[in-house]
């Protein structure tokens, strides 16, 4: 009987391991099959951009690499995995891998003083073998098609240079936003508070649970910049909100431990007309604020 349950188990991994060869046709790249966890991981070293830490070289082998790993569950699979970006490859990847399937956990540097600045952005998606393999390979085309363009990742965001001067006009952001704004030197912010819970006690927007929007520039060439306190079933909406307004996301982690419930912060950056980005923050903040 034990052996009939070896043979088993083997038959059903060599099935697994099977159905991972797919993943690898698809995306290009071999990977790694780890029987004792049944899971099956692609590695993608960054060799194409020089990367310079602490005055001195970094190998990919110390933490400049991508990897995809894939597990079967059920009748599909789960797929997490890291991404390391230049800042010029984030959003347009994640844009991507959140068309295909996955969704964005957190996105944030593993490292001080980078040159060029890395990111890594974490993913996770469900699917078949084919959904999940597809997003990947177009996610790495598209990083190799953002490099063969341009070989030196770019220091500033595309669109008109905003002015340093700051003009932008109050009242155009409080009626938008449907709130008293704060103003300091031609500058505008609005901030939205949350609550939730920490032990036994009750915390709210002055404690840092909120989310806020600050203004600069002019009402015609402005730039917004903030933070969104968001719930875990509320960010991928938020992220994908953003994006569609062409709104950048620069930073998804953690600001507390051991809140109830648990909440995310999106930090985003975005250029244009004043209120074009007030009315993209509105349709995100307002929507998930308490």
């Amino acid at each position: 009987m034990r052996w009939i349950l070896i043979l088993a188990c083997m038959a059903i991994q060599l099935a697994w391991a099977q159905e991972m060869s797919q993943i690898e046709e698809i995306v290009g790249i071999k990977g790694t099959w780890y029987a004792d966890e049944s899971v099956y991981k692609i590695t993608i070293p960054r060799r194409d951009v020089k990367v310079i830490v602490d005055q001195r070289p970094l190998s990919p082998f110390m933490g400049l690499s991508s990897w995809v790993s894939f597990k079967k569950i059920d009748d599909s699979f789960l797929a997490m995995g890291d991404l390391m970006l230049f800042e010029d490859e984030v959003n347009p990847v994640m844009k991507t891998i959140l068309a295909h399937g996955f969704s964005v956990t957190a996105l944030h540097n593993h490292f001080f003083y980078d040159h060029p600045k890395v990111f890594f952005m974490h993913i996770m998606g469900k699917g078949s073998e084919q959904t999940l393999g597809n997003a990947l390979k177009q996610s790495l085309d598209q990083i190799k098609e953002i490099r063969t363009k341009k070989r030196t990742p770019a220091s500033s965001f595309e669109g008109p240079v905003v002015a340093y001067k700051n003009a932008i006009t109050k009242r155009i952001v409080d009626e938008i936003l449907g709130v008293e704004t704060q103003e300091q030197e031609g500058m505008v912010k609005a901030v939205f508070g949350r609550t939730l819970q920490m032990e036994e006690t009750k915390l709210g927007k002055q404690m840092g649970i909120n989310s806020w929007a600050a203004f600069g520039g002019t009402d015609e060439k402005a730039l917004v910049d903030g933070d969104l306190a968001v719930l875990e079933d509320e960010l991928q909406s938020v992220v994908t909100s953003l994006q569609g307004a062409g709104i950048h996301i620069v930073a998804i982690h953690n600001h507390m431990n051991h809140e109830n419930p648990r909440m995310l912060f999106v930090h985003y950056w975005g250029k244009g007309a004043v209120k074009d980005l007030a009315k993209a923050v509105k349709e995100t903040t307002l929507v998930h604020s308490q």
